[in-house]
């Protein structure tokens, strides 16, 4: 049985393909959903470019017949504009009264399962208009198209038990190939069967299941950062592999993602010189309550967003000793910006460009959403490698969560090609204060 589903704003904005994605059913749009989008449009953001690729989409469906009277879709489905019914607006409970687009859509909801007996589903991004829908007997549910498993996020890493013969192996040849089917560029402990402590460490070479060892870091460390634990040695393997083009590096506050990637992005771009720059962006997205407009230039407007990245260089040159001569870059982040080889901006400047040879850093991914992730990643030009790093327990757009946001998106949708790498990174080394405040707040 053919299912309607009606469409709120946010699932559109969050989607601009989403009235693609319900199959061979029907699509409704409330009339008040479009006026919302003319609203949007505006907005010189994402969700601004969103809002008009759904305009100019709905305006070539236009071509093919009456939206009104419901055009055919590309896949089977039929969409739909529906007019609002001011009765079944008034027959609404009285606290939902008033000339609001929530109230149109839940209207346009009732009205849909007046006149027709199939199911009548109202797609939100919402909580509270899915409450409300179901308070008022509609089907209410998330758009989940893009959701994925949280619990069985791939982590990247996994042990494997060897024989002793196996690990000795590795270590004099440098190379093993295990029958267990294992996922492009994992990273592998191997762990003798028979003695748990005699262990190695490597990562499947591409798709091939031949393990090999990681990468040699240098002896004064990546950037003069040393890692602290396996997650964060597994993390500078796939940074600095250069035949993986994408990374995503997940995990909570204090464990090292950002760090990691600048460190590593540094020594690629001012030690080793394989990128041009290298170029850290991230969403303008405030936690809590928004200061509003803020004085100043541009640069002046962006420091409280971007100081967590300026907080990160201070300490990679921090870490040089006070004897040690000063070397041509590591002089501070503005000197680095003032040679060209370094760029902070957020993201609203990268979209519509294209970014070659460049080692690209988004920050705080997991307040992007797929749409978004996707639009930045198809920026990447010829020889760029792009790292994402985010917490998905700390999101604060509010239309998606540690399910649907773009960077748990991007880690399962990739997990399988050979450019890509992961690794989910679980302990804190931030400090002994922050890692109890993590695991006791």
């Amino acid at each position: 049985m053919k299912k309607i589903f009606v469409i709120d704003t946010n699932v559109i904005l969050h989607d601009p393909t989403a009235i693609f994605r319900f199959e061979d059913n029907e699509i409704v749009l409330p009339i008040a959903v479009i006026e919302e989008l003319d609203r949007f449009k505006k907005q010189p953001e994402m969700t601004g470019r969103n809002a008009r690729q759904v305009s100019r989409t709905l305006d070539d469906l236009r071509q093919s017949g009456h939206l009104v009277a419901g055009v055919n879709l590309s896949n089977g489905g039929t969409l739909r504009v529906a007019l609002g019914d001011r009765q079944t607006l008034k027959e609404l409970p009285p606290e939902l009264s008033g000339d609001v687009a929530d109230n149109a859509i839940l209207a346009v909801g009732m009205q849909c399962k007046n006149q027709c007996q199939c199911p009548v589903i109202v797609v939100s991004k919402d909580t509270n208009l899915r409450i409300k829908a179901d308070a008022l007997g509609l089907n209410a549910e998330d758009y989940e198209t893009d959701k994925v498993d949280v619990d069985d996020l791939y982590t990247g890493t996994t042990e494997v038990l060897v024989d002793a013969d196996q690990i000795n192996d590795f270590f004099k040849i440098g190379l093993i190939t295990l029958e267990e089917k294992l996922l492009p560029n994992q990273d592998i402990t191997l762990v003798d069967r028979v003695n748990p402590s005699h262990t190695a460490l490597g990562m499947v070479e591409g798709q091939s299941n031949r393990i090999i060892p990681l990468v040699t870091l240098p002896k004064l460390g990546v950037s003069k950062i040393q890692p602290r634990n396996r997650e964060q040695r597994f993390a500078l393997n796939l940074l600095l592999q250069d035949s993986i083009k994408l990374v995503t590096l997940v995990g909570k506050a204090g464990t090292g993602k950002t760090l990691l990637a600048i460190a590593a992005g540094l020594q690629k771009v001012a030690d080793e010189k394989l990128y041009t720059r290298l170029l850290i962006s991230r969403p303008v997205v405030p936690m809590g309550k928004d200061i509003g407009f803020l004085p100043g230039d541009i640069n002046e407007k962006l420091t409280p967003w971007m100081q967590p990245l300026y907080d990160n260089f201070d300490l990679i040159f921090g870490t040089q000793d006070n004897n040690e001569k000063v070397g041509h870059w590591r002089r501070g982040h503005q000197e680095l910006i003032e040679m060209g080889l370094l760029q902070i901006e957020p993201l609203t400047y990268i979209r519509g460009r294209t970014i070659p040879q460049q080692f690209l850093i988004i920050d705080e991914a997991q307040n992007l959403t797929p749409h978004e992730v996707k639009t930045i990643i198809t920026r990447a030009g010829e020889g760029t490698k792009v790292v994402l790093t985010g917490d998905p327990d700390q999101i604060d757009n509010p239309y998606i969560d540690a399910a649907s946001n773009g960077l748990t998106y991007v880690v399962e949708r990739f997990k399988n090609e050979p450019l890509a790498g992961h690794i989910t990174l679980s302990k804190g080394e931030r400090s002994s204060l922050a890692e109890r405040a993590t695991e006791l707040l």
